[in-house]
């Protein structure tokens, strides 16, 4: 498949993972490949991180207004951000509709926040319903959301279900049915999971991936996994040979401690493909690597790099349909 098609397959991606997977820099690299592939991204960050606009080489945090990350270029498409906040959301939903001046007296008279949070689960309401109007506006090809840890990522997106068994009618229930509808449908959302490729984050991500099908009804797409140390043969080789073959002259003990790195470099990849290959096992996805970064700090140049090897991913898939929910996990009865 290619990464234009790959793109469009859904109008939001929902990006989510446990905390320190590197999400956010995923979201980003996700954002890279799509604009090198011709195709517009807006970007909806919803914690207030710094790490989206630095990775594109900004500076400063995301506000509710749009920041322009990547201009269109001759090869590249438009990369713009924002950050939604339930407060933000609940004032322009209030605009929207007519209500500017009550909204100027919630934020005069300090009551934002008692009405934002008079209703269980509506300021994640408020969130994915501003998010689902900006894909009704068709503002960019793409939109990418950064979403909450995977621990809230589960309330934040079963919060519309619940409100919608919750509340009988009203505009409250209107709101939920529509983010209902965004989420289940395959054509306009999709959730990419994130993890590392070690034994917890694994856990964790085919827990959530199966608790999000059955809770929330959405489709999963590819499950990346980030941090993954490169296959290359020549680290297999022995390292203190190949210093002597390129003429290096080792000082004594750096032949012991060299020799001891490439031991620990091969042990944890070992255990990389372990864990891999048992992630392919216990959830039935396509795979997509993202290569670990020998690097303090993420830039356009580490982020070209992801975005190539999220390419790489995408070119080995077919063009098939999104995948369908599963009933169950591998080998239990539903």
């Amino acid at each position: 498949m290619d990464v234009a098609s790959f793109c469009r397959q859904s109008r939001v991606l929902i990006v989510a993972g446990k905390g320190g997977v590197g999400k956010t820099t995923i979201a980003a690299a996700l954002a890279r490949m799509a604009a090198l592939a011709g195709v517009s991204v807006l970007v909806v960050e919803l914690e207030g991180k710094p790490g989206m606009p630095a990775a594109f080489g900004r500076t400063g945090e995301l506000d509710y207004e749009e920041t322009v990350l990547v201009e269109t270029g001759k090869t590249t498409a438009e990369v713009r951000a924002r950050r939604i906040t339930p407060d933000d959301a609940l004032l322009e939903y209030l605009a929207d509709h007519g209500m500017k001046r009550i909204s100027k007296r919630l934020v005069s008279s300090g009551t934002l926040d008692v009405v934002s949070t008079a209703i269980p689960g509506i300021r994640d309401i408020l969130v994915l319903g501003r998010v689902k109007q900006l894909e009704r506006d068709r503002l960019a090809d793409l939109i990418i959301v950064d979403a909450p840890a995977t621990g809230h990522a589960m309330t934040f997106l079963s919060s519309a279900q619940g409100l919608l068994d919750a509340a009988r009618s009203g505009p409250v229930r209107a709101q939920a049915a529509e983010v209902v509808e965004l989420l289940s449908d395959p054509a306009r959302s999709q959730v990419a999971l994130v993890t590392l490729p070690e034994e917890m984050p694994v856990n964790e991500v085919v827990e959530a991936a199966y608790q999000l099908e059955d809770r929330v009804g959405v489709t999963l797409g590819p499950v990346i996994a980030n941090g993954c140390l490169p296959d290359d043969p020549r680290l297999a080789e022995d390292p203190v040979a190949a210093a002597a073959a390129a003429g290096v002259t080792l000082l004594p003990g750096q032949a012991d401690a060299l020799r001891a790195a490439a031991d620990f470099r091969n042990h944890r990849r070992g255990l990389q493909e372990e864990q891999l290959a048992r992630l392919a096992q216990e959830l039935p996805l396509p795979q997509f690597r993202a290569p670990f970064l020998f690097s303090p700090t993420i830039g356009l140049p580490e982020l070209d790099q992801l975005a190539s090897a999220l390419a790489d991913g995408v070119a080995r898939l077919d063009d098939s349909p999104p995948r369908t929910p599963v009933e169950a996990r591998p080998g239990v009865t539903p």
